[in-house]
């Protein structure tokens, strides 16, 4: 049997990787894990013997969610949603993607202030941030002329290629 410390162990694997499912099965038991939304929840189950299976039918008993998970999906589901609306009503023309995966740097050094901050005016030649990527530091650029409406990262955040880092609108 699997002791819980190595069950947690799996559990973490498993969060940390691309895989959504895994099945682990030994003799007198089984452990189901599957990620669903982004968590992974854990069902251990515990099968009957061998000469107890012989004797009769041994049926794995499923998981099912309760009234109350279900609920806090929804609610969980319908927040989400909420942030989405009001992020897609923010009034922008134009976002700030970065060229490459790295760490997002807000200010030039951690004892200066930010680059920008919401509502200040950028021209198109003007630094707005940093992205570190295997030691280099890249100054990223407004690439158009207008105003900071809405920045979409924390200081020392990880960003993807392509993802969006500030939205601004064009003056």
């Amino acid at each position: 049997m699997l002791k819980v410390q190595e069950i947690r162990e799996l559990i973490k694997l498993i969060d940390e990787s691309s895989i959504t499912e895994f099945k682990y099965e030994t003799e007198n038991a089984e452990v189901h894990l599957k990620k669903a939304t982004g968590e992974v929840q854990a069902a251990p189950v515990v099968q009957p013997s061998v000469a107890q299976r012989t004797e009769q039918q041994a049926s794995v008993p499923t998981v099912e969610k309760s009234e109350s998970a279900n609920q806090t999906e929804k609610a969980t589901d319908e927040s989400s949603e909420k942030q989405e609306e009001t992020a897609t009503h923010t009034d922008y023309d134009h976002e700030i993607t970065s060229p490459m995966v790295g760490t997002f740097y807000a200010a030039p050094s951690p004892e200066e202030g930010p680059y920008v901050n919401t509502g200040d005016r950028v021209e198109a030649s003007s630094i707005v941030c940093i992205v570190e990527a295997m030691k280099l530091f890249n100054e990223i650029e407004a690439e158009v002329n207008g105003e900071i409406v809405e920045i979409l990262v924390e200081d020392g955040e990880l960003v993807e290629y392509g993802q969006p880092l500030f939205r601004i609108k064009k003056a």
